[in-house]
């Protein structure tokens, strides 16, 4: 099965930027194709970490950078376009997926045809936050372990009321016919995907979680200063949905079978502790 494009629009904290880069080198299949994308936003460090990044990397990568920047809704509204109908994965510049995650959501989209987007579990991730919703809950330790057990996640692929910006997976057609960001109406891609999102659920597609693939974050992403006013205006509906989705909480079975999980899962190193300890010591003679 053919990976999804990576497109991570570079910002301007290098040191997150770093960290991404790290994360994202140790937890994609070699090969995956990523765009590091770049605003004119990243400064010497940043190009210098970019750079060194570039020359190690086992992941097939490009880099472009603009002159002048254009806003980053305009940015990734051209990222998309450039794309054409492939299936694209929009990845925050200070996110930090977890083992499995890309082949996950590739998944997640080959699973149902009426998938949108696919959004995986975060620590900061608002509606599709683990383990508690709607809260910044502290980053994940133990990687290995967490993605260990959301992979042995049942892949039910739950509703939200729409896609999120930590990570999103976007099936290329439905967006080619939903027409792509609106540049014009917000001055954040967190909320020019969430209005894409709407749209093309508004189309007959499904905003699904990807329970299987977990992406971890410092922090949630925000809007620009009038975002959310124009999102309430354009989809009045959106509001009290999201609302009523984080008090009635439907997610909640499977944030604990996440919990579960993640508390009964042995890492191989542990396993082999285990053996060790109980191997008869005739057999260690």
């Amino acid at each position: 099965m053919a990976l999804p494009v990576i497109l991570l629009p570079i910002g301007v904290d290098d040191a997150a930027l770093d960290a991404c880069l790290a994360a994202l080198e140790e937890a994609t299949p070699p090969g995956a194709a990523v765009w590091l994308a770049d605003d004119a936003q990243a400064g010497p460090r940043g190009q210098a970490v970019i750079e060194h990044w570039l020359a190690r990397t086992r992941l097939q990568a490009e880099y472009t950078r603009r002159p002048r920047a254009i806003g980053e809704v305009a940015h990734l509204h051209e990222m998309l376009g450039a794309c054409g109908d492939a299936d694209v994965v929009v990845l925050a510049p200070d996110a930090l997926p977890l083992p499995g995650w890309l082949p996950h959501l590739a998944d997640c989209l080959a699973r149902d045809a009426s998938i949108a987007t696919a959004t995986p579990w975060s620590n900061a991730g608002e509606v599709s936050a683990w383990p508690q919703p709607g809260e910044i809950n502290p980053p994940p330790r133990d990687i290995a372990r967490l993605g260990q057990a959301c992979a042995a996640m049942s892949p039910l692929h739950p509703e939200l009321p729409s896609a999120l910006g930590h990570a999103v997976a976007l099936r290329g057609s439905a967006r080619h016919r939903a027409g792509g960001l609106d540049s014009h109406s917000y001055g954040s891609w967190y909320a020019a995907l969430i209005d894409l999102s709407l749209r093309m659920a508004g189309l007959g597609w499904r905003n699904v979680l990807c329970e299987t693939a977990f992406v971890a974050r410092g922090a949630e992403g925000h809007p620009a200063e009038g975002d959310m006013d124009a999102l309430a205006t354009r989809w009045p509906a959106w509001p009290a949905r999201l609302a009523s989705f984080l008090m009635r909480d439907p997610l909640r079975q499977q944030r604990e079978h996440l919990q579960a999980l993640f508390s009964q899962a042995i890492m191989p190193a542990a396993q082999l502790d285990l053996f060790e300890a109980c191997e008869p010591v005739a057999a260690r003679e």
